[in-house]
């Protein structure tokens, strides 16, 4: 019954191109989440690789503060999003004394750990509060 979250803000990758990443491991277990991110070409799957090892650690220190058993076998991706940071400003010269604006987008990305217990008694009161 161990629910962590690992959050990373202002990072250098831009929203779409990391919720593409992220699509790829949302519900999976985390250790094949890990592998997949692992082998992924995009250049965002190593940041995000390192924010589920990341959580994975949360989940491992939580447990032992409130003395809980965990297997990390058991933890999968509850939930993973990517929210849009702060945009960098920057200007190109171009011909005739012309500049062109280039934004360099920036991402907060947010990884959620769960077991199923967890995923389970959050269901069942979500169900209760719409009834």
């Amino acid at each position: 019954m161990v629910d962590s979250i690992a959050r990373v803000k202002h990072i250098r990758v831009t929203p779409q191109k990391a919720r593409r990443v992220v699509a790829l491991i949302k519900g999976k277990q985390a250790q094949e989440a890990l592998a997949i991110l692992k082998f992924a070409p995009q250049s965002a799957s190593e940041p995000i690789y390192k924010l589920v090892e990341s959580a994975i650690a949360n989940a491992r220190v939580k447990a032992d503060r409130d003395g809980e058993y965990l297997d990390e076998q058991d933890l999968y991706v509850s939930n993973a999003y990517v929210d849009e940071g702060s945009t960098l400003k920057r200007f190109r010269p171009r011909a005739q004394g012309r500049a062109f604006q280039i934004k360099k987008r920036t991402s907060h990305i947010t990884v959620v750990l769960a077991t199923p217990e967890v995923a389970e008694t959050a269901g069942a009161t979500t169900k209760k509060a719409s009834k």
